[in-house]
Formats: structure tokens, C-alpha cells, sequence
């Protein structure tokens, strides 16, 4: 067998910065072959070269996870250059202005529902495909879901809607990827150190009216855990996990 065929193949959107390249440099690291796949085709193409002067197998593949036809074409790449597909990490997300719900533009909604929802759905749909047909047969699939999937953030309408949908769509594709071997499960991110939380360190607006600074810790911390959810064997499965910062206010009244 090739080095290539050797690894195991995933998939992480938004993987230009943040999150997504801290998981891909992670996954890269304990030998997953990983696609890069991200809007800017610069930040993608950097980290494959990185990857690949330390050894590693990583491809970069701009991709618009709201284009049907653009996934449609990364996934065909991936079956051209790999044949399979081990793990996809639905990553890729934006927010909106923080206005109230009265000043939210129709755009701006879409926007959002377009990249945190439907983005998400046409990755899964593409990747369940194939997995299911797949030779041996099966894989994983893990959401980021977000703190917002379980408590909503001040005029935050349509971020905290679409995560709030994730879960569903994360149980849902638990249920029905049983019998095709298929393992879905969720990650809930809380307050990871990355340029999008930033503002936490600057101070964000509370449930009570203030504005407070948040603590922040090590986007690494995240990636471990993404680690250890992506190396289980397809017969265990975290179905949701959530991983913050230990002081951020998200437990309890305050």
C-alpha cells in the first residue's frame, strides 16, 4: 500500500484559519491525509505547503461550502484522489452585525443560514453518500456546534438559530448513519483564542446590559479534543462534547 492509501482521509472546511487550521494541523499531525477546504485559496495553499515540507499529506481545495455545485466538485476530487473519506469536520461558519432582530437585514439572515446550515448539509450529504458506498464501508462526521447551540449570546437571532438547527441535524445523521456504519457527533466551542474572539478580550456585551471581558484559552485545547473524537473506532461515538474556557460565563446565572 502507498503512504497515501495508508492514512486515513478527512475533510475540514474552513480550514484557512482558526479552529479549522488548528484542527487540520492537528489531524495532519497524527497522520490523517487532510483536505483544506476554504473560501481564500491563499491561507489553504500555505498550510499545504507547510504540511507537506514536514511530510504530511494535505490538499488544498478552495471551496464555498454554500455553492451545491462547488461541493459537489471537491467531493469528486476527493473520490478521484483518495476513494474514500474517513472523517469531515464541518467547521466552516460566519455571524452577523450584533443588531436586534428588528435591524437584521433578509441578507444578512440568509448569509448566515446559507453558510452555518445549509453549508453544513451539503458537506454531510455529500460525505454520507459516500461513506455509505464506500469500501470498507462507514466514517465519521463531527459538527461544530458552538456554546450558541445551547445558550444565545445578545443579538445573535440567525448565528444562534443555525447552531441550534446543528444539533438537530447532528442527532438526526447519528440516527440514520447507524446502519451504514456512519458516527456523528457534535463539538461545542466556548471562548477558543482564535482572531473571531478577539472582542472577548476587549469585552462583549452580557445577558444583564455590561460589557465584560471574557477569558479565552488555547485554540490547541480544541483541537485535542477534536483529536480524540475523530481517533475513536466507529463502534464508540461522542455524541456531543463541549470544551470552553473554564471561566467564561456560560454555567449559571451571570
Amino acid at each position: 500500500m502507498s503512504d497515501t492509501q495508508q492514512r486515513k482521509i478527512a475533510l475540514v472546511t474552513g480550514a484557512g484559519s482558526g479552529i479549522g487550521r488548528a484542527c487540520a494541523q492537528k489531524l495532519l499531525a497524527s497522520g490523517f491525509a487532510v483536505v483544506l477546504a476554504g473560501r481564500r485559496a491563499a491561507p489553504l495553499e500555505a498550510l499545504e505547503g507547510e504540511a507537506r515540507a514536514r511530510g504530511e499529506e494535505a490538499l488544498a481545495a478552495p471551496c464555498d461550502v454554500t455553492d451545491a455545485a462547488a461541493v459537489e466538485a471537491l467531493f469528486e476530487t476527493i473520490r478521484t484522489r483518495y476513494g474514500r473519506l474517513d472523517l469531515l469536520f464541518n467547521n466552516a461558519g460566519r455571524n452577523a452585525p450584533a443588531v436586534d432582530i428588528d435591524e437584521l437585514s433578509v441578507d444578512d439572515w440568509r448569509a448566515v443560514v446559507d453558510t452555518n446550515l445549509t453549508g453544513v448539509f451539503l458537506c454531510t450529504r455529500a460525505s454520507f453518500g459516500l461513506m455509505k458506498r464506500q469500501t470498507p464501508r462507514g466514517g465519521r462526521i463531527i459538527n461544530n456546534g458552538s456554546i450558541s447551540a445551547h445558550a444565545p449570546r445578545p443579538f445573535s437571532a440567525a448565528y444562534t438559530a443555525t447552531k441550534h438547527a446543528i444539533t438537530g441535524l447532528t442527532k438526526t445523521v447519528s440516527l440514520d448513519g447507524r446502519r451504514y456504519d456512519i458516527a456523528c457527533g457534535q463539538i461545542d466551542i466556548g471562548n477558543a483564542a482564535t482572531e473571531m474572539a478577539e472582542r472577548m478580550a476587549r469585552g462583549v456585551p452580557q445577558a444583564n446590559g455590561e460589557i465584560a471581558v471574557e477569558p479565552l484559552m488555547d485554540v490547541e485545547l480544541v483541537a485535542d479534543a477534536l483529536l480524540h473524537m475523530a481517533q475513536l473506532p466507529l463502534e464508540a461515538n461522542v455524541q456531543f462534547m463541549t470544551i470552553m474556557a473554564t471561566k467564561m460565563p456560560f454555567v449559571g446565572r451571570g
